[in-house]
């Protein structure tokens, strides 16, 4: 089993490659849900990612001669990063299989270490059969990103630096894909204080701990869709498993909607950008039926490619209701299209695109259809600009919002 006193030792061991990730206390997120919100910014580490302590200690834990013979290991981005970083900290060798699908960013940051990064299969899992098969061939060393003790006590240091800062902390939220990081932080955080609730949060499309934990096994999922990569694992880790059974209380699990919403949450109010994995946490905090606990949200990464973060935006936008597409049908002659612009405005409704269709029908001087996409304050302030729509004599119809 592991103990107090390997944590110990991987907590030292990891000051080495890690920077100060300093609890942040959330006024938003605390009045939201009516506890004290803190958030571990683990996005701002050095390689953007938690991943770097489990990768360095389990290499620190290496004979010299496992290796010299060259690190291999399959990984969506993050931990692929953490591997390269603490190889080149030990000039070795590193080679990183990731999913084809992995973003940009994650790739070319990993690439920068000195990796060599071969890309294959869809998720994670057809990768890491790749790499396995790699590691054979060529003698690699495999260093697996979750199913590890030792990968999952260099990722508990976490829960150390916790309870250092919040030794009164009663809840610890933390991001479960295969269950590495849920298994460091959940044991040592029940060494250190028995009777805290750690709370596992995994996406809906990609649940493949909650559904072992019914199961009373590690099981397949026969599919994974979701937009937190990082976390988009099929099947978890059958060495960790035991110890997930023994110390997570609850697994929540989250919409996509949810974490796009919490993005913005996120940028808006603590000026940071978290990953989708990283906003698991964050998302599932009004989930928690809790009052006036301390509570932790692990952020986990912040390695997030630009297209992502657009869309992002873009959808979270248009899922508060600060985005919105109606159309109306008005006829076809001049200054009408005016009237609709001035109803908007009197209302301070701003405008972001308009497209005028003549041919909705064949008398266009009986109805032409005009589909306005704008900007709003919110929900309450888009019902009032359809009701100033209404009151002006038009028949408002939402519709899809494109951008």
């Amino acid at each position: 089993m592991l103990t107090l006193k390997e944590f110990e030792e991987a907590s030292k061991a990891v000051k080495k490659v890690t920077l100060e990730t300093k609890l942040v206390y959330s006024d938003y997120f605390s009045d939201q849900t009516g506890n004290e919100v803190y958030l571990k910014p683990e996005n701002m580490q050095r390689t953007g990612a938690y991943k770097v302590r489990g990768a360095y200690y389990k290499i620190s834990t290496l004979t010299e001669e496992e290796r010299q013979k060259g690190l291999i290991t399959a990984s969506a981005g993050n931990h692929a990063q953490g591997v390269a970083y603490a190889a080149k900290a030990y000039g070795v060798k590193a080679v990183i299989v990731m999913p084809t699908t992995t973003p940009l960013i994650k790739v070319n940051r990993t690439k920068s270490y000195g990796a060599e990064v071969v890309l294959y299969g869809d998720v994670y899992d057809e990768a890491c059969d790749k790499a396995l098969e790699l590691a054979a061939e060529e003698g690699y060393t495999f260093i697996h990103p979750f199913d590890d003790l030792g990968v999952a006590t260099g990722q508990g240091t976490i829960a150390m630096e916790i309870f250092q800062e919040l030794p009164l902390v009663e809840y610890i939220l933390v991001p479960i894909g295969g269950g590495g990081l849920a298994t460091g932080v959940s044991t040592l955080a029940k060494l250190l204080n028995p009777n805290i609730k750690v709370i596992g949060v995994e996406p809906e499309g990609a649940a493949c701990m909650k559904a072992s934990l019914e199961a009373g096994k590690p099981v397949t999922l026969p599919g994974v869709n979701t937009i937190a990569d990082g976390t988009a694992v099929k099947t978890p880790g059958s060495k960790i498993f035991e110890y997930i059974q023994n110390n997570i209380d609850e697994i929540i699990t989250v919409d996509d909607s949810e974490l796009i919403v919490t993005f913005l949450d996120m940028v808006e109010n603590h000026k940071m950008i978290v990953e989708n994995s990283g906003l698991l946490t964050v998302a599932a905090l009004k989930h928690l039926d809790v009052k006036g606990k301390k509570v932790v949200s692990i952020l986990s990464g912040g390695n997030m490619d630009i297209i992502t973060m657009s869309s992002s935006i873009s959808h979270g936008l248009i899922l508060r209701d600060r985005i919105f597409t109606v159309s109306v049908l008005l006829p076809d002659k001049p200054g009408e299209l005016s009237k609709v612009a001035s109803t908007i405005a009197e209302v301070q409704g701003n405008v972001i695109k308009l497209e005028h269709n003549q041919f909705v029908s064949i008398n266009r001087n009986a109805a032409v259809k005009l589909t306005i996409t704008m900007e709003a304050f919110g929900s309450t302030h888009k019902a009032q600009i359809m009701d100033a729509l209404k009151n002006a004599g038009y028949k408002p119809k939402l519709e899809e919002t494109v951008i």
